[in-house]
């Protein structure tokens, strides 16, 4: 299992050894992944945002309400981050391969985990501003 997590990081971080594998993809198709990756990053900064703004900017709300649900969204870009690169890699391998494209949990995590974190911060404003 590390074995096979530090193989796919080092793919991060190597993208020429992509390249090795296969055939060279319609170039369209390697565009489509790239914007693909380009969303993700863009959701990862949209939640480090959601995270820095409540943090900074709704300081009526207790302390430790405030920080679980900032950290929450931070958590949430760090893994959409890492997500983004690690199926830009998958995807751009089975291409090149002439594969399936691989299926992914991750959007339905995402949004599961990002209804939670609204059920959340609807909690901490009605309980915390109620709470004053």
């Amino acid at each position: 299992m590390i074995a096979r997590i530090t193989a796919a990081v080092r793919l991060w971080f190597a993208p020429e050894r992509i390249r090795e594998e296969g055939t060279t993809p319609d170039y369209r198709f390697s565009l489509a992944n790239e914007r693909t990756f380009l969303a993700w990053i863009r959701t990862a900064l949209a939640l480090v945002a959601g995270g820095i703004a409540v943090d900074q900017f709704l300081t009526g709300l207790r302390w430790a309400a405030r920080t679980t649900v900032a950290i929450v969204l931070l958590a949430g870009a760090v893994a959409c981050a890492f997500r983004a690169v690690h199926q830009w890699v998958r995807v751009e391998r089975a291409m090149r391969r002439g594969e399936d494209l691989p299926a992914s949990r991750f959007p339905a995590v995402l949004a599961t985990a990002t209804a939670g974190a609204a059920v959340l911060v609807i909690a901490v404003v009605v309980l915390g501003w109620a709470g004053r």
